[in-house]
C-alpha cells in the first residue's frame, strides 16, 4: 500500500489488469451456477403449483432488491465522485464504476417481476385492476389524459368499492407501472454505461487530457436526478406496492441510505481483496480506507436516523393504514428480528466504526463491511418476507384462484425459507458473475487520470 510518496514512475504505463486464474475460475463457477439456479427458479416461478410459485415470488423479490441496491449504489458513488470533483476517490473510482456497471444486467433478474404470473402473488392492486378491466375497464381509455382508464377504470373500481385505488389511480396503474419499470433500467443503465465509457477511454487515449474527465463531471450532474428517481420509485413500485394501502414519505430515503451504505461495503471488500492479490498497492493505502470507513460510519448513522424517524412518525401519527406495516413485523416472532436489526445494523457498527485505527486497517474494516452486508440481508428480509404469509392468507380468504392452499397460513409459509435461500443464491451468483466480469475487463484503477497521483498521496 501507499506508505511512501508516489510518483509517476510508480504507476505502470499500461495500468494493472486483474489477471488471475482463481478469479477466472470463480467467474465461470458463478456464471454456471447462475444459469443452473436460474432455470430452476424459472420453473418454480412459472411452472410449479401455486403453493410453491406464490411463496417463491416473494423470495425472488427479496433477493432481487437486495442485489439491486448494491448495483444502484455503485452508480451513486460513481456519480457522486464525478460531480463533487473528488480527488481522493480517483484510485478507487474504477471499482465504483464496475459495481455500478452490474446495474443494467439486473434487468435480467427483474423481468420475472414484470410478468402477470408473478405479479398476481405480489401486488394485490394489480389483481383488482385486472378484475376491474373485465368489468368495464379499458386499458387504453384515456391514455393520454391519465395513462389509462381515466373514466372507465374509475367507474369499474368504484363499482368494486375500491375508493383508495381510485384516488391512487394516477400512479398505480399498469401502463404507468410498466413505463416506470422500463425507465429505471434503461435510464440509469445508459448513465452508468456512458460514465464508465468515459473513464475507460482515458486509459487508452494516446494524448490523455481532461476532456473525458470534464465530460463525466458534466453528465453526472443532471443524471443524479435519474438515480434519485430510480432508487425512490423502484422501491415504491416493487416493495411498497406489496401493500398498496400503506405509504411512507421517507421510504425512498430509507432505501437510499441502505443502498449507499452497503455498496460502499462492497467497494471496501473489493479493494481489500485486490490489494491482497497484489493489485492497487501503489495507489490505495490506509488513508483511502480511512475515508471509506468514515463514509461507512456516516451512512450507518444516516440509516439509523432515517429508520428511527420513519418509525417514530408513524407511531406518533397512529394512523391505522400506516401502523399496520410495523404491526405485521412485530408479531409472530418478527419482533425478534426487528430488535436484532436495530442493535445489529446500528448500535454495534456505530460503536465499532468510531475507532479511527480500525478504519485504517483494510482487513478489519472489510470484516465490518461484511457484517454490514449481513445486516442488510436481514433488513430486506424483514421488508419483504413478513408480507408473504399475510398477503397469501388474504388472497385465500378473498377466493383468489390458486390461493386456496394458503387458507390456514397466518404467520409463515411452511418450507418457504428454502426458496428464499435458492433465490438469493441464484441472483447472487449472477450478480457475482457480472461483477467479476466487469473487474477483469479493464484496468483496476484509472492509471491515466490526471488526478491519480493526488489520490495516491492523499492525506486526511
Amino acid at each position: 500500500m501507499a506508505h511512501h510518496f508516489v510518483t509517476s514512475a510508480d504507476i505502470p504505463a499500461d495500468g494493472e489488469r486483474l489477471v488471475n486464474s482463481k478469479v477466472e475460475t470463480a467467474k465461470r463457477a458463478a456464471g454456471g451456477l447462475a444459469v443452473l439456479l436460474g432455470l430452476l427458479s424459472f420453473y418454480l416461478l412459472f411452472m410449479a403449483p401455486a403453493k410453491i410459485s406464490a411463496p417463491f415470488a416473494y423470495s425472488w423479490l427479496f433477493a432481487f432488491f437486495f442485489f439491486f441496491t448494491l448495483a444502484v449504489g455503485g452508480c451513486f458513488w460513481t456519480l457522486l465522485h464525478n460531480v463533487s470533483n473528488s480527488g481522493w476517490g480517483t484510485s478507487v473510482r474504477r471499482v465504483m464504476e464496475n459495481l455500478g456497471s452490474v446495474f443494467p444486467w439486473m434487468t435480467l433478474f427483474a423481468l420475472p417481476l414484470a410478468c402477470p404470473n408473478v405479479q398476481q402473488w405480489l401486488y394485490e392492486w394489480m389483481n383488482v385492476h385486472r378484475e376491474a378491466m373485465k368489468n368495464g375497464g379499458d386499458i387504453f381509455d384515456g391514455f393520454l389524459a391519465g395513462f389509462y382508464g381515466t373514466e372507465s377504470m374509475k367507474k369499474a373500481l368504484e363499482a368494486d368499492h375500491q375508493a383508495l385505488l381510485v384516488n391512487k389511480q394516477w400512479y398505480m396503474n399498469q401502463v404507468a407501472w410498466y413505463a416506470r419499470f422500463a425507465f429505471y433500467f434503461i435510464g440509469l443503465g445508459l448513465v452508468i454505461r456512458a460514465l464508465r465509457k468515459f473513464s475507460v477511454a482515458q486509459d487508452s487515449d494516446p494524448n490523455p487530457s481532461t476532456k473525458n474527465l470534464f465530460k463525466a463531471r458534466f453528465h453526472s450532474t443532471y443524471t443524479l436526478v435519474i438515480f434519485a428517481i430510480t432508487i425512490t420509485f423502484a422501491g415504491i413500485d416493487l416493495l411498497q406496492g406489496m401493500k398498496f394501502d400503506w405509504f411512507s414519505t421517507m421510504w425512498g430515503v430509507y432505501l437510499f441510505a441502505g443502498s449507499a451504505l452497503n455498496s460502499m461495503a462492497v467497494i471496501i471488500i473489493t479493494c481489500t481483496l485486490l490489494i491482497h492479490g497484489g493489485y492497487m498497492k501503489k495507489v490505495v493505502g490506509p488513508e483511502h480506507f480511512h475515508i471509506m470507513g468514515k463514509l461507512l460510519f456516516a451512512f450507518t448513522v444516516f440509516w439509523g436516523y432515517i429508520t428511527f424517524s420513519q418509525f417514530f412518525l408513524i407511531w406518533y401519527a397512529n394512523v391505522a393504514e400506516e401502523t399496520s406495516w410495523y404491526l405485521i413485523r412485530n408479531t409472530g416472532g418478527w419482533n425478534i428480528a426487528s430488535i436484532a436489526l436495530v442493535i445489529g445494523h446500528f448500535a454495534i457498527p456505530f460503536v465499532i466504526l468510531l475507532q479511527a485505527w480500525l478504519k485504517k486497517n483494510p482487513k478489519l474494516l472489510s470484516v465490518m463491511a461484511g457484517y454490514t452486508l449481513v445486516m442488510h440481508v436481514l433488513d430486506h428480509y424483514i421488508i419483504v418476507i413478513p408480507e408473504r404469509s399475510v398477503s397469501l392468507y388474504a388472497m385465500a380468504m378473498s377466493k383468489v384462484p390458486g390461493a386456496e392452499s394458503f387458507a390456514g397460513v397466518t404467520t409463515a409459509v411452511p418450507g418457504a425459507f428454502w426458496g428464499d435461500i435458492l433465490a438469493f443464491a441464484a441472483i447472487g451468483s449472477g450478480f457475482l458473475f457480472f461483477y467479476l466480469r466487469a473487474l477483469t475487463q479493464t484496468a483496476v484503477y484509472p492509471h491515466r487520470d490526471p488526478r491519480i497521483l493526488e489520490s495516491a498521496n492523499v492525506s486526511n
